[in-house]
């Protein structure tokens, strides 16, 4: 009878969560946040295995590791972003909008938020969101390149037994503690702070371009929603993709360091591959960036129509 209570008391809080403007939010930047990564993985794959290699392009590498690890390998480590991205997508989107309204000094909710409000939500958002981001990504990366021979020089042999991201996370507190876990941090927050103040003023940029009066009536077409989101992903990607490289390189290490610090990281792979090392893999992200985001914000305002459904909000019309 206790189970019965429990289970009616969550069902009532799961619909009074679903019924409020932040719950909405929420669950709609998940549902965007699972279709991005099920749509771009295998390119951020091969993104990882350019920024760490020290030559070969996208072609090359993608027929190397099929050749010589099966095309699952394209897929290895996506159990963590995937396990994950519903939280931290559906937490960026809901943080944005938060502070988007936070930073809004006009005295009218319903009209869109001014592109500076958009702009600063957006950058307070990309620092927030990095604290969870960061282990993430490392343990991403340890995945992806857990068979790179460049990477396992040092404790090959206990890189390569890791089955899942759980066991790679294991591995490196037991090996580097909680420090470890967090290798990349200060990195990542310099990275997404400004890459989302891009990403989100861009797709509110480019949609009311395309569709003049959008933002303020939510009409615009699947093909604008698409179109506006794979603009904002390669925005995003262009001004910060030298510091991803570093960082990549940086979380890449084992109890082993290569590097001392991240200005150590930077200096010595200009040394090693010169400037365009820094735009090594560049062409792969930007594609990748503009299919992800091109599914993300089309999955979230879709997901964000249906969850007010029973309210006054256009639907999104078709191509």
């Amino acid at each position: 009878m206790t189970g019965y209570v429990v289970d009616g008391k969550l069902d009532h809080m799961w619909q009074d969560f679903l019924a409020s403007r932040f719950g909405k939010e929420f669950v709609a930047g998940g549902c965007g946040g699972i279709a991005g990564v099920l749509s771009g993985y295998p390119l951020d794959t091969l993104r990882v295995r350019q920024q760490h290699s020290k030559s070969g392009s996208a072609f090359s590498i993608l027929r190397n590791v099929i050749s010589a690890e099966g095309p699952t390998a394209l897929y290895r480590g996506i159990a963590a972003p995937l396990a994950s991205v519903t939280f931290q997508n559906a937490m960026v989107f809901q943080i944005n909008s938060i502070l988007c309204r936070a930073f809004n000094s006009s005295a009218s909710t319903k009209d869109p938020a001014p592109y500076k409000a958009v702009a600063l939500g957006g950058f307070a958002t990309g620092a927030v969101q990095s604290l969870i981001l960061s282990p993430i990504e490392l343990v991403k990366i340890r995945l992806q390149l857990q068979n790179v021979q460049a990477y396992a020089n040092a404790k090959s042999h206990q890189l390569q037994s890791h089955r899942g991201p759980i066991d790679v996370a294991k591995a490196i507190m037991k090996a580097e503690g909680l420090r470890g876990i967090y290798r990349g941090l200060g990195i990542t927050v310099l990275r997404d702070a400004p890459s989302f103040c891009f990403y989100f003023s861009t797709y509110e940029y480019m949609r009311e371009k395309l569709h003049p009066g959008c933002r303020k009536s939510g009409e615009e077409s699947m093909r604008t929603t698409m179109l506006a989101g794979g603009l904002a992903g390669v925005a995003s990607w262009l001004f910060v993709y030298p510091l991803d490289v570093v960082k990549t390189r940086w979380q890449a290490q084992s109890v082993s360091p290569k590097y001392n610090g991240i200005a150590d990281c930077f200096q010595k792979s200009i040394r090693e591959g010169g400037y365009h090392v820094l735009f090594r893999g560049l062409v792969t992200a930007v594609v990748r960036a503009f299919l992800v985001n091109g599914a993300i914000f089309p999955a979230y305002e879709i997901a964000l129509r249906f969850l007010h459904s029973n309210e006054t909000i256009p639907a999104v019309s078709a191509i």
